[in-house]
């Protein structure tokens, strides 16, 4: 009882010293508190001092900056106010100095206009005066002369026209000797520049193709039993073979050098084979006749490749190649339509015109002599069909078609294609011709000069390309002589074929002899 009484007296005891305890904590902690409150608001108050005295002293650095900004900005605009002034009054200087100009320029306007009026009216009193002289000069020599002033000036009038058409004649022919001196200097000029920068080698085609053979045993074994190889032969290619005593060889006969060309290569395969009867024939030529079709494609694609000429229609380009094969008086084709081609790029450039077009067209104006058929029409208008038909552009087409004057000429490309075949064509070596149609040439043109009347002798020389006649002086004039040399040439020109040009030159002399004794 005793213990129990203890214990509760102890938890009571410890229960009030507990309540004691958080009685005096709470004091001290109110006070604790209230001293922190006061030091806070104390700091605070501080910092807000410290803060206040900052702003206030970038405000004030701020309205120093901004006002010597405001200084510099009116300082710089009385700065420009100020030069602005000085601007105006030089240009009201120059202004005035101006007006002071125009008005001393004027009044010595005026005092030269007053002089002049006073020239005009001296001279005007002055003509006055001459024109009476002239006047009375005038009666005087009328009565002298017995004739009228009229009369005489009809006369004076007929003796100038006759000076001014003698003048007149005079400069007309100076001019057009001139011209023609110039205009032949300037076209000889451009021509030896392009002969000159193009050089190409020319082959000689024939009829016949030689085919040579190492001995003539084979010769049998190409006519065959009863010749049945040989007419194989001869159907398949339709060339003429010919097998004759002639040694190691055999000749192939056509007009045609495509077919020529199948035919000895194909001999060529079927010696070297050593079959041949006539399905092998037939095979053979089928054989070479597509390598020919392939290497003609391959040499029209390279020829115009060389030359720099592009987009040209598949068929055209076929038939450059056949070109290859086809000769025109001895000269290979394909060879002068190449120079051609180079002459009219050359020419062309040196006239300032594209010489891509003018050699398209050099290139192309004798297409129209390997068409697959044979029209009887011009080759130049064959050819210039072909080219139109796909698609030429118009000036190459014009260009072969008037090659050869069967058409006119439209362009410039046309006539320089017209003179670099004659270029072509005409110079030393490019043309074969037999002797006696060269001579009969020759005799014909001779004979056209010695038809007309009070020429002497003609001399054809320059193998052709001259032809000299000597006229009587007391029969023909000079003027005569000028005549003379048109009208022979024109008849040549109309009657003749011949390549290049013709010169005739009319010559008419006076010769005076003495003895001395």
């Amino acid at each position: 009882m005793d213990t129990i009484f203890i214990i509760l007296a102890v938890v009571i005891g410890a229960a009030v010293g507990i309540g004691v305890y958080l009685l005096i904590a709470k004091v001290l902690g109110a006070k604790s508190l209230e001293k922190r409150k006061s030091s806070i608001l104390k700091e605070a108050e501080t910092e807000g001092e410290m803060i206040k005295k900052e702003k206030i002293l970038q405000a004030k650095e701020k309205f120093i900056q901004l006002k010597s900004e405001h200084d510099r900005m009116v300082n710089e605009r009385n700065q420009k106010l100020s030069q602005r002034e000085q601007g105006i009054k030089q240009i009201e200087n120059n202004l005035q100095q101006k007006q002071n100009d125009l008005e001393r320029k004027n009044k010595e306007a005026d005092q030269i206009k007053e002089q002049m009026e006073n020239h005009i009216a001296n001279l005007e009193r002055k003509k006055e005066e001459l024109d009476k002289k002239i006047k009375e000069q005038n009666a005087r020599l009328e009565q002298i002369s017995g004739m009228s002033s009229e009369d005489a000036k009809n006369i004076l009038i007929e003796n100038m026209k006759e000076e001014a058409k003698a003048d007149a004649a005079n400069y007309i022919n100076e001019t057009i000797e001139e011209a023609k001196l110039t205009a032949n200097k300037e076209a000889k000029k451009i021509v030896v520049q392009s002969i000159q920068r193009v050089a190409t080698e020319t082959a000689i085609e024939n009829s016949v193709t030689v085919f040579n053979i190492e001995n003539d045993d084979v010769k049998g074994r190409i006519i065959g039993r009863e010749g049945r190889n040989i007419r194989a032969l001869e159907a398949a290619t339709g060339v003429e073979i010919i097998v004759d005593d002639t040694p190691e060889a055999i000749i192939l006969s056509g007009f045609d050098p495509v077919r020529r060309e199948i035919a000895r290569l194909a001999l060529h395969q079927l010696v070297t084979d050593g079959r041949i009867h006539p399905a092998r024939i037939e095979e053979v030529v089928s054989k070479v006749q597509k390598q020919i079709e392939e290497e003609i494609a391959e040499v029209g694609k390279r020829t115009a490749i060389d030359l720099g000429i592009h987009g040209l229609h598949p068929e055209l380009i076929r038939l450059i190649g056949k070109m290859k094969y086809r000769s025109s008086y001895g000269q290979n084709l394909l060879q002068h339509s190449r120079e051609t081609a180079n002459l009219c790029g050359v020419m062309a450039a040196e006239l300032g015109l594209n010489p891509k077009t003018a050699r398209r067209a050099g290139l192309l104006h004798d297409i129209g002599k390997v068409p697959d058929d044979e029209p009887e029409l011009p080759h130049a208008i064959i050819g210039m069909k072909l080219a139109e038909k796909y698609k030429e552009k118009p000036e190459v087409v014009n260009a072969i078609g008037a090659h050869h004057d069967e058409m006119e000429m439209t362009s410039l490309i046309a006539p320089i294609v017209q003179v670099c075949d004659a270029i072509s064509g005409a110079r030393p070596g490019a043309r074969r011709e037999v002797v006696e149609s060269y001579i009969k040439r020759l005799k014909e043109m001779e004979d056209i000069a010695l038809a007309y009347e009070g020429v002497m002798k003609t001399y054809a020389i320059q193998a052709g390309r001259e032809l000299r006649v000597i006229v009587g002086s007391e029969k023909i004039s000079d003027q005569e002589a000028d005549q003379l040399s048109h009208d022979i040439a024109k008849k040549i020109q109309d009657e003749m074929t011949y390549p290049g040009q013709v010169k005739i030159t009319v010559i008419r002399e006076t010769r005076s002899v003495s003895y001395a004794k």
